[in-house]
């Protein structure tokens, strides 16, 4: 849409108040995102309303001019983001009121998640509910006083209008500014108090891990299940990656609970697998479903799920999954889950990009998911009327759509039969090529170095997994990329994202730092090159002084003082799993493998004090504890420790493929080699100093525990068996 043309300065817009843009009542008056490399942003360049970018700036407006900050938080990837920019951003008389009577301020929360996550907390403390697009109130120095997500342009049963939300808002503040103010810090003093309560020292002894936690949070995480259709909960339903992560670590060690935690696990990956969540044609995941039975997605494809998923599938295959769902079927997925991430969305500059939208254009008219539907004409228009009846048959394509009237998405929701397979197999080719026909959904070029950091571990062990040696190369040029363009050598700091090869904006969250250095130390298993264990070392080291500030640890070192008054003055640290893993818990297993490659008692420590928080969570909310879970397995389990030793050899590359394939919770492998030119300041890897092959010069592999090792072996099958025995070992 293009900007209107500005009235002469005075004129009444169609609102009835002054032009403030002409009458020159503030500085800045115009949109200011044209300039900004973020997609979400740029997507809202051409709106009448005037906005800016977060900052201190936008705040010293706000304050100039002694107005409200209107909040807006989205992503580009956002379906309702669209639908509220159409009916009320693009809204010339909408706009005239916000831009009169507010500093309108847009954020791309995947760029900005400190600020996103502060907000969100506020924003359900206020309202009860919470999602994209948020939409909150701020004082000029950051507090939140009234919030909610998405708004109609006209009021709907149980929701106001946005023009009532923004008339009564400002009635509020001109009115009963001083109760609003007094609201306003009560709220975030609240939010501080709720930080100080849950906050996580690292500076003293760890209490001892409660190995029942474990169990427990799987009985418990059983009485949420959905048997039927897998995973855990009602509509809407997101793919519970970090919880599966945790069963599948379980389901490995012996315990009573191992079975249950399996059958969960396959349950809900054989669901997922076989629903319209998973894109039949091309492989990659939607983001959730608003349907139980996973038949409805919500199409945007994110490149965090993606990479989890990818993990969560290649470490059911390494389990061997179960009768419900087998290995083969699931090493199948997860070979199409990885060629969608590196087909679609790795960049000519080696990173990956964030995501693909919801929603295609069609003629104009954005449309959901419309590249993903099929009708039964659709079908026979694409293979003829023979197989496309047995394709709309098996696949669930009906001629009233389940998603809209441009129908419907490919699933089975089963296995197939052996006849149904072949079939799908021939036609799945020619399906995908018409639909490539198709206006397909854009993409968010921005590359986010956390995200970037889990796809590496992902491509790592799935080509290791999956015996492909082109995901393990993808993995390397996504590492070289965050090396290369993402961490600043000079200042030791890690940016969370960049467009065009160029890194911008804040620098990393303890997230960030956390995924990036897990995803080097599992491509550093794979590999043995020294560099990305050298580089995951040297981010680890860095976050244990970035983010901890009088031994309390934080997911932000303070890019905002508008974010630090919002929450009551307080360093802030979010435990809960999200959409990926909570900052706190990354970290957490990050410090773990740290540890049991360099021996260091201090990180195995702080390992233990993060997972101080798990106790309440494992007893209440263990859907949102998965990967603190996960640690907690890894950590009761030792972790164990493999140094592979002796030149290299197919003796050497099949000890050390089998230790890659087995699902022993916490297994850490150190290969050992001659990186061939690698730098001398890239010393030997701690857990592999002063060992070496057998005397005839045979690899060997030590297997050890906190830096203590049984005797070395060299049989395949002896390695795996001393392996299984070392599992369940105690913290």
């Amino acid at each position: 849409m293009r900007v209107p043309e500005p009235a002469e300065p005075g004129t009444p817009n169609s609102a009835g108040i002054p032009n403030p843009a002409s009458s020159g009542d503030w500085p800045g008056a115009s949109n200011a995102l044209g300039s900004e490399p973020s997609a979400y942003l740029r997507q809202h360049a051409d709106n009448p309303v005037f906005w800016r970018p977060f900052g201190d700036e936008a705040f010293g407006f706000a304050a100039e001019r002694d107005v409200r900050v209107f909040l807006s938080i989205g992503y580009a990837a956002c379906h309702w983001c669209h639908v509220m920019a159409h009916e009320s951003f693009q809204d010339q008389e909408t706009a005239d009121y916000l831009n009169a009577h507010f500093v309108p301020v847009k954020v791309d929360r995947e760029e900005r998640p400190d600020v996103d996550s502060v907000y969100m907390a506020a924003t359900q403390a206020i309202s009860g509910e919470g999602g994209w697009p948020m939409s909150v109130f701020l004082t000029p120095d950051g507090l939140a006083f009234h919030a909610g997500t998405y708004f109609p342009p006209i009021p709907l049963p149980g929701r106001p209008s946005f023009r009532n939300v923004l008339e009564a808002v400002h009635e509020a503040w001109v009115e009963r500014r001083a109760g609003v103010e007094h609201n306003a810090r009560g709220l975030a003093a609240s939010m501080g108090a709720a930080q100080l309560s849950g906050a996580v020292r690292l500076d003293g002894p760890p209490e001892l891990l409660d190995a029942n936690l474990l169990p427990d949070a799987v009985a418990l995480l059983a009485r949420s299940e959905d048997p039927d259709a897998g995973g855990f909960g009602a509509a809407p339903k997101f793919p519970p990656s970090a919880v599966l992560e945790f069963l599948i670590r379980h389901a490995a060690a012996p315990s009573q609970t191992a079975d249950a935690a399996r059958d969960m696990a396959g349950r809900a990956l054989a669901g997922m697998a076989r629903s319209a969540l998973c894109d039949q044609l091309d492989g990659g995941f939607a983001r959730y479903s608003v349907t139980a039975d996973w038949s409805v997605p919500h199409f945007e494809k994110m490149l965090y799920d993606n990479a989890q998923l990818l993990r969560v599938y290649t470490h059911w295959v390494r389990l061997g999954g179960n009768v419900v769902f087998p290995a083969g079927e699931a090493a199948a997925v997860a070979s199409r889950c990885a060629d969608w991430m590196v087909d679609s969305l790795r960049l000519h500059s080696g990173g990956l990009a964030s995501s693909l939208d919801a929603d295609s254009v069609v003629e104009g008219v954005h449309h959901e998911g419309a590249t993903y539907l099929w009708t039964p004409e659709s079908l026979v228009e694409a293979l003829g009327p023979e197989d496309a009846g047995a394709v709309a048959g098996m696949m669930n394509i009906r001629s009233e759509g389940t998603v809209s009237e441009l129908g419907s998405p490919l699933h089975p929701a089963r296995t197939l039969t052996d006849a149904e397979a072949t079939l799908w197999a021939r036609v799945r080719p020619i399906l995908s090529a018409a639909r490539n026909l198709r206006s397909l959904p854009a993409r968010d070029h921005k590359v986010v170095a956390g995200w970037n950091g889990i796809a590496v571990a992902a491509l790592a062990e799935a080509g290791a997994v999956l015996d492909r040696p082109d995901l393990v190369g993808a993995a390397e040029e996504v590492a070289g990329y965050l090396k290369d363009v993402h961490w600043d050598q000079g200042s030791h700091v890690l940016i969370r994202v960049s467009h065009d090869s160029r890194a911008r904006g804040i620098g990393g969250l303890l997230e960030d730092y956390a995924f990036c250095a897990d995803g080097l130390l599992a491509l550093y298993a794979v590999t043995g090159t020294k560099r990305w264990y050298r580089l995951a070392e040297e981010l680890i080291r860095v976050a244990c002084t970035h983010f901890v500030d009088n031994g309390q640890l934080a997911d932000s070192a303070g890019e905002s003082a508008q974010v630090f008054n919002a929450q009551g003055q307080h360093a802030a640290l979010d435990p809960f799993d999200n959409a990926t893993p909570s900052g706190a818990a990354a970290f957490a297993g990050a410090l773990l493998t740290y540890s049991a490659y360099s021996g260091s008692h201090e990180h195995r420590l702080m390992a233990g004090n993060i997972l101080g928080l798990l106790p309440p969570l494992a007893t209440r909310a263990p859907r949102v504890a998965g990967w603190l879970l996960a640690t907690a397995q890894a950590a009761l389990a030792g972790p164990v420790e493999a140094a592979v030793v002796g030149p290299d050899s197919p003796a050497r590359n099949a000890l050390h493929k089998a230790l890659l394939a087995s699902p022993s919770p916490g297994l850490v492998v150190a290969l050992q080699t001659d990186d061939g030119g690698s730098p001398a300041a890239e010393r030997e890897v701690p857990l592999l100093l002063h060992r070496s092959g057998s005397p005839d010069g045979s690899p060997q592999v030590y297997l050890c525990r906190g830096m203590v090792c049984e005797r070395p072996l060299g049989d395949v099958a002896e390695v795996l068996s001393q392996l299984s025995a070392m599992a369940s070992g105690g913290f």
